[in-house]
């Protein structure tokens, strides 16, 4: 299986680990490196998504939308993502990866006017598949569900979870841990949270106070999705 990361910050933690616990063979590939952080406009050789029993793409701090800045590597990767969904290649996609889904397959990505940092609990038609957390949530934009796609999950910010043929896509972030937390506060995310209010300390004591349960969602969370998109392989 491939996980696509888009940034230097961030591990697939549990949901990685739940793979590899499961006998996947796991292979990364980071799109911008730390270098180029903070001028993202990178080209990149993405392997071919349709190749792969199953494909992870994970966050961004950048948006989906911002092809002046990211469209070098955020055009390829939507096209990746048709070609992996023709092939019938299950792909679960977080948060930044669940809205590329949303725009390959037809719907679309704009402006929040609800913005999420913290931790939420969601509204969830399936327990089995996406738990209802409380799931931690960093995103400034949401989707407009694709044509043919089954919502299964939502709060009053934002559409939370849906499912489309082999798709999983999801807007919150089941592979968080505290240092990884940690590692996107370090780059930017604390002048960021502090701007719109949040309490930087109290989120990360909240974060690590969760990580034992949110880590046992995150297994039930990939069990789901093997479940439910890829019940023909491993």
């Amino acid at each position: 299986m491939l996980i696509v990361h888009h940034d230097h910050a961030s591990p697939a933690g549990p949901v990685a680990d739940r793979f590899a616990a499961l006998g996947w063979q796991v292979a990364d590939h980071l799109v911008v490196p730390a270098e180029s952080f903070h001028a993202p406009g990178v080209t990149t050789a993405f392997p071919e998504f349709s190749e792969f029993d199953a494909v992870v793409v994970l966050g961004s701090p950048w948006s989906a939308y911002d092809h002046e800045l990211i469209g070098s590597w955020v055009r390829p990767e939507i096209e990746q993502l048709r070609k992996a969904d023709a092939a019938g290649v299950p792909v679960l996609g977080i948060c930044f990866g669940g809205q590329l889904l949303a725009t390959a397959h037809g719907g679309s990505v704009a402006r929040s006017d609800t913005p999420e940092i913290g931790w939420a609990d969601i509204e969830t038609d399936d327990e089995g598949t996406v738990p209802g957390g409380p799931w931690f949530q960093w995103h400034y934009d949401r989707w407009q569900l694709p044509p043919g796609a089954t919502e299964l999950a939502r709060n009053p910010a934002a559409s939370q979870a849906f499912v489309l043929r082999r798709n999983l896509a999801l807007q919150f972030h089941p592979e968080l841990t505290t240092a990884s937390l940690a590692g996107w506060l370090a780059n930017g995310g604390t002048a960021e949270a502090a701007r719109r209010g949040v309490d930087v300390a109290e989120l990360l004591a909240r974060t690590e106070r969760l990580a034992g349960e949110a880590a046992g969602r995150a297994t039930a969370l990939v069990d789901g999705f093997l479940r439910v998109c890829a019940a023909a392989h491993p």
